[in-house]
């Protein structure tokens, strides 16, 4: 009943866009409370759509349910535009409402002094919420990319809210304009990758209907070289829009925007779409092992350079926005492990390595709920403090835990289901992810590749926690900075009622597991997709049991506790001086964490080399090749003229010699063709 309603979801949030957009400056709070009614409406409407869903047959067979109408045609083609409602649909629509409905919320006392600027923030942030229900709902990758650009044109305006309309020469409206600037253009990067993988699609499947591409059976008619390139371009697509290696320093960057803008896009939408967007396209990327690979190996890669990246960092978002990076690499690193596993139980038809491979779905799809709720809950806990001290630099803070009691409380348990730190959200899909990524290396002759990678995302949790606990002590603890002596107090309630709402998620919300709730955020298989029976239990207890029984669970909680009291000792108590072990500054180590790795510079220099070498090789054919040949032609048409007009004496005589010239030539042309023809 709710199901068919479905297309209300990003509808209503997209007519409050309109109405703020147009009478915003008229309505209270610039239109906060229409917006916050918008995203609520969503939730409550995708919480019956989800119920229906899950208490109907179609859930078990065939696991999804959809309704289309014709959106255009091209001869024989026709083009559709509806819903697709399965299990990752309904969780993907559930968290991106709920948590944006506490963000908005939170955004009536972040932005109250904004003036007449709210209205464009509030209609942009439900724009921009539009696009992720959009996306989570969409019945072909046609319209999933519609949705998708609407959430990359919201994240440029977004990013640089605050660099419009400033005076020029102000250092912040230039960082926030080039922030902008530069997450529009490298993420359009990769839309022209996922542009031709839906080309690729298209040309082999005939459809982009979701339905179809997915058919076990029309992919077995099409040749999987072609499979595997479509499906390489569309994860490009992925690593622009998710900020995975190498088009990842465009993330950080976008902390100039506003940091409720900044908890939106690292927690309820954009970099959360190309995680979706992998697991959407699970059946077609697990045609081939290779492709998962891939996908698993940046994961991984990706993780881990953003946590180094994060170890000295002083801005308290930034070092979040590199948390966001490196747990996105555990996301692409558990779908990548589960999809390579998947592949090769299709390929040997060996169904308890497909059921492994489930698990791996299960694992990244949880980690992407746990760190939607967590990192929302760490964006506006950091958002309430430099609400309060007026800074984002954490040297200037410390010694708030007792003027921001519940801000404290509620990052720190944020910190601990981050870090992974035992019975925490973070800690239940962080270790499955880690058993994953070990059980993929087992298996296929690459598998080795996942063994390495394990290695790195055990390193990757060491830094974690060291870093996110590193943060906790410098703001809340210790000595008082400059910002923390200016500060004002606690956040008003309708900022602090949000944190509460969300550090109950983050704390509990993986406890899902211990009462068979994975079973709604798994993967079906069944015939409509992989050929191996039906269901969606897929031995998941087991596998937790199998953890608390491996010693390499208690390795990593053992790195846990290690790196929390490593932070302990450096930056609350201070009995150890950091800079010994970074040579106060000057050692090769810290310079290339402060810059990055130097992909700015990199970035720079690929923009300046290559860009300037396209652009001079198109001015060559332009100016050189078009315009030559044009000229040429010109040239020689007035020449031609100039020569034939120095023949115009006139004088009669020497137009009779002429025509006689010609009619003597014309005598003998036909004399010749006469004899050559036979005629003599």
């Amino acid at each position: 009943m709710f199901v068919e309603y479905t297309w209300l979801v990003p509808l209503v949030p997209l007519l409050c866009f309109v109405i703020v957009g147009f009478f915003g400056k008229k309505m209270p709070h610039g239109g906060g409370p229409l917006v916050i009614f918008g995203a609520l409406f969503a939730f409550v409407l995708s919480l019956l759509i989800s119920y229906d869903f899950f208490t109907s047959d179609a859930y078990h067979n065939p696991g999804y349910v959809t309704s289309q109408i014709e959106w255009f045609s091209v001869g024989s083609f026709q083009m559709n535009v509806g819903y697709y409602i399965d299990s990752l649909a309904c969780m993907m629509m559930l968290f991106a409402s709920f948590i944006s409905t506490l963000i908005f919320v939170y955004s009536i006392g972040y932005m109250h002094d904004e003036g007449a600027k709210r209205r464009r923030y509030f209609a942009q942030v439900s724009l921009f919420l539009t696009g992720m229900l959009g996306l989570a709902v969409s019945s072909n990758f046609l319209e999933m990319f519609v949705f998708w650009e609407i959430m990359g044109l919201c994240s440029y305006l977004l990013i640089g809210f605050w660099g419009f309309n400033h005076p020029k020469g102000d250092d912040a409206s230039d960082s926030a304009s080039s922030a902008a600037k530069k997450a529009f253009l490298v993420t359009r990067l990769g839309d022209v990758c996922l542009m031709g993988g839906m080309f690729v699609l298209l040309f082999e499947f005939g459809s982009l209907d979701y339905v179809t591409v997915f058919d076990t059976s029309m992919m077995a008619a099409v040749d999987p070289n072609m499979i595997m390139l479509g499906s390489l371009l569309i994860f490009g697509g992925v690593i622009g829009k998710s900020a995975q290696f190498p088009l990842l320093d465009w993330l950080p960057d976008a902390m100039a925007g506003p940091t409720t803008v900044s908890a939106l896009i690292h927690a309820a939408t954009m970099v959360k779409a190309g995680v979706y967007l992998v697991a959407r396209c699970f059946p077609l990327f697990t045609q081939n092992p290779e492709v998962m690979l891939f996908v698993g190996v940046i994961g991984g890669i990706t993780a881990f350079f953003a946590a180094t990246m994060a170890l000295n960092n002083m801005n308290i978002k930034k070092v979040l926005a590199y948390s966001t990076l490196s747990q996105l690499g555990y996301m692409f690193l558990a779908l990548g492990a589960g999809g390579y596993m998947m592949a090769l139980g299709m390929q040997s038809g060996d169904a308890a390595l497909m059921a492994a491979g489930a698990i791996g779905y299960t694992a990244g799809c949880l980690h992407m709920v746990n760190h939607a709720f967590f990192k929302a809950l760490l964006f506006l806990g950091s958002g309430s403090v430099i609400h309060a001290t007026g800074t984002e630099d954490m040297r200037e803070m410390g010694g708030l835990h007792s003027k921001m009691k519940i801000t404290s409380i509620t990052m720190l348990i944020g910190s601990l289901s981050i870090a992974g730190f035992p019975l925490f959200s973070g800690f239940w899909s962080k270790e499955i992810v880690l058993e994953t990524a070990m059980h993929a290396g087992d298996y296929g002759v690459e598998g080795y590749l996942f063994t390495i990678m394990w290695i790195l995302a055990i390193v990757t949790a060491f830094m974690t926690a060291f870093y996110m606990f590193r943060m906790w002590f410098m703001t809340f603890k210790g000595k008082s900075g400059h910002g923390a002596e200016h500060c004002h107090g606690e956040s008003p309630k309708s900022m602090t009622i949000p944190l509460i709402i969300l550090s109950v998620f983050a704390a509990a919300l993986g406890c899902i597991l211990l009462f068979g709730f994975d079973d709604y955020i798994t993967i079906g298989i069944h015939a409509g997709h992989f050929q191996v029976g039906s269901g969606h239990g897929h031995g998941l207890a087991g596998w937790l049991e199998d953890i608390f029984l491996s010693m390499y669970t208690y390795l990593t909680i053992a790195l846990v506790l290690i790196a929390i009291a490593v932070a302990y000792v450096m930056y609350n108590k201070a009995s150890v001086n950091p800079g010994k072990f970074n040579k106060n500054g000057s050692s090769w180590l810290y310079k290339a964490l402060t810059n990055r790795w130097w992909f700015p510079q990199l970035y720079d220099q690929i923009g300046w080399k290559l860009g300037n070498g396209v652009a001079k090789g198109v001015e060559f054919v332009d100016t050189q090749m078009i315009d030559g040949t044009v000229n040429a032609l010109s040239s020689a048409v007035v020449g031609s003229g100039e020569s034939l007009g120095k023949m115009q004496t006139g004088n009669v005589r020497d137009y009779a010699a002429i025509v006689m010239i010609g009619v003597v030539l014309l005598f003998v042309a036909i004399l010749a063709l006469f004899y050559f023809m036979g005629g003599l």
